[in-house]
């Protein structure tokens, strides 16, 4: 882990740095500003200073006459000496320098640079660093016999720093004890907002939490105040059959479910919320997150309870089929007495009619789904559910024209699962009736390449204008059995409906129609 405070020192130093870095930009602009003024301004001087020696009479008098290097040397000194310039060279007609502070310059050719002076017009212009000004000497007969060079040196850097006015260098260090005082202040704030957590330790934090989020076995989701996706580990995405683009986008655009949608937003509360996804049976807790009293967001966990679900109904069916044969054994148990007791009383003719009566109403519909439902999980569930319906005075009877034959284990785990679940929908609505002769017909058939699945009951029906409704998860026409875990029977129908490619519907006709449609060959992998 990082050395405490190395974070707080290596802000501070960075924004140090950039400070310094914008004052040395604030100077060198400075001092380029001042430096082009300095050329200005002396351009100027030098060109006046130049003008007046070259317009000197006696300037060009004595440039006119031989040997005049001597005498013009005063003219050139006193207007040196004058103005405080650098330097005042004068040249003869040919550029030849007659007259230079620099003694080794003197009898040399006067430095050009880039000056129009030997054409005749006055220059001014910087020649080997310095600022020079050229102007030709015209004598009284209007012949050029000479030039005049002013030369005045530019001040280095730091002299164009230490000659600033003094308001500057105030504004200056003002700029500089500010720019160290927030730099201090930043350096504070970081460190702060990171809890005092150096780089080093952040990015470890971030990598345990990525891992420990994604290796999990249970699914995360991370939403904000607007129920956007902040957090989605690999299990979430695979139980919501989402891809990594969901990050960032609101529930309601996912294409999720009215249901899910409702638990992920906290429209459905209480815990352990049931939800169905894809042939998947989800159990979501939804816990809002607050930081200073205020709600920041929420955080969703998922469980996969789709193999739960199922042994629940396998264990339901054994439940069912244990019940039908405790039913069952009590009532042989009857007709044992029964004929025990005609035996004892002599009515040996009664105990075979009895007999031969118990044993025809027993064996017809057993006889009737094994002679037309050739497999044998099917032809159990219905011959259990039948049992299960007589002990509520309601018959389930199987249609003349109901054939299936052997299908594979997963269409037949799915007709298992829809059948009896359309099967125990009716019977619950039959239950809470009244009226006489009740029965439930089912219909097997297998119709191209899908098996047909019909439950028609004699009940009150389904109201149109919830024909749709009845397979959304949580719907249910007994308020006092809504719990959070009814009405999900019709919803699995559905889900395993779809999931194989396939389809359920309901209509009327004296009373629900229910028609499921099961490919044999699944459009999506069982």
């Amino acid at each position: 882990m990082g050395k405490k405070g190395s974070l707080g020192r290596k802000v501070l130093a960075l924004q140090l740095l950039i400070v310094l870095g914008l004052l040395a930009a604030v100077v060198a602009v400075s001092v380029a500003q001042s430096r082009d003024t300095f050329r200005r301004t002396e351009g100027r001087k030098l060109l006046s200073i130049a003008e007046s020696v070259a317009a000197n009479a006696s300037v060009g008098q004595t440039l006119s006459a031989p040997a005049a290097a001597q005498d013009v040397a005063p003219f050139a000194e006193n207007a040196r000496a004058l103005s405080g310039v650098s330097a005042v060279v004068i040249a003869d007609r040919d550029g030849r320098v007659l007259t230079s502070p620099d003694p080794d310059a003197v009898g040399r050719p006067l430095p050009r640079g880039e000056s129009t002076v030997f054409d005749g017009r006055a220059w001014v212009g910087e020649i080997d660093g310095d600022i020079v000004a050229h102007v030709p000497v015209i004598n009284d007969d209007q012949q050029l016999v000479g030039y005049v060079a002013a030369h005045q040196a530019q001040p280095s850097v730091w002299q164009a720093i230490t000659e600033s006015p003094a308001e500057m260098l105030a504004m200056l260090g003002i700029a500089t004890g500010l720019g160290a005082a927030a730099s201090v202040w930043l350096a504070w704030w970081v460190k702060k907002q990171t809890l005092g957590l150096e780089p080093v330790e952040i990015v470890g934090l971030v990598e345990h939490r990525e891992a420990m989020l994604h290796g999990i076995k249970e699914g995360v989701v991370g939403l904000d105040q607007q129920h956007r996706v902040t957090l989605l580990n690999d299990q979430a995405a695979k139980l919501l059959s989402l891809t990594s683009e969901a990050v960032g986008r609101r529930v309601d655009e996912l294409g999720l479910n009215e249901r899910l949608v409702d638990v992920l937003t906290g429209r459905a509360e209480g815990a352990n919320q049931i939800g169905l996804r894809r042939g998947r049976v989800l159990v979501m807790n939804r816990m809002p997150i607050t930081r200073d009293g205020t709600q920041i967001g929420s955080v969703v966990t998922l469980r996969d309870h789709t193999e739960l679900e199922q042994l629940r109904d396998q264990l339901d069916a054994t439940r069912t089929t244990t019940e039908t044969l405790r039913a069952q054994a009590h009532e042989f148990s009857n007709t044992l007495h029964t004929i025990a007791g005609l035996i004892e009383l002599g009515e040996y003719d009664d105990v075979k009619r009895f007999v031969t009566r118990v044993s025809d109403a027993r064996g017809q519909l057993q006889s009737e789904v094994t002679g037309k439902i050739r497999n044998s999980a099917v032809a159990a569930l219905l011959v259990a559910k039948a049992s299960q319906a007589a002990e509520h005075n309601v018959a389930l009877r199987l249609t003349p024209d109901s054939r299936l034959d052997e299908v594979d284990e997963h269409l037949t785990a799915d007709l298992v699962t829809v059948l009896g679940n359309l099967i125990d929908n009716a019977l619950e609505v039959l239950r809470g009736q009244a009226a006489a002769d009740q029965s439930i017909e089912v219909d097997l058939r297998t119709v191209a390449d899908e098996v047909v699945v019909t439950v028609r009951d004699n009940g009150p029906g389904v109201a149109p204008e919830i024909a749709q409704e009845v397979f959304r998860h949580g719907f249910t026409t007994n308020v006092a059995e809504q719990d959070g875990q009814r009405g999900l029977g019709l919803a699995i129908t559905r889900q395993t409906c779809v999931r194989r490619g396939g389809r359920v519907d309901v209509t009327n006709a004296d009373g629900a129609v229910f028609t499921a449609q099961l490919p044999i060959r699944p459009e999506v992998p069982a």
